[in-house]
């Protein structure tokens, strides 16, 4: 957020570890990014999940579920830039590219 601030781009934060996620806006970004992807797999409450949920991420219903349970566990940032455009986890490289 310090970097759009000092470039002076426009943005609304949604911090969906306090203030959760809806299903349709998971299943947008499942449309812009495998849910291997957009689940951080390499993190804590990853780690701490049963084999079964690990094993449920490759069905996108069950993903969502997942993902709306444990908020944690979603990739951030995730970036919805307008126009379908959207980019997943820091790249300062990309967010420039695609918004200054």
């Amino acid at each position: 957020m310090t970097w759009l601030d000092d470039n002076g781009v426009d943005y609304v934060f949604h911090n969906y570890k306090e203030s959760g996620i809806d299903k349709k806006t998971l299943k947008e970004w499942l449309k812009h990014f495998p849910s291997d992807k957009l689940i951080n797999t390499k993190g804590t409450t990853f780690r701490k999940l049963t084999d079964e949920q690990k094993e449920s991420i490759s069905n996108k219903s069950k993903a969502v579920d997942l993902m709306m349970e444990y908020t944690s566990v979603i990739k951030r940032p995730v970036m919805d830039l307008g126009n379908g455009i959207f980019l997943l986890g820091w790249d300062e490289a990309a967010v420039s590219e695609a918004i200054l």
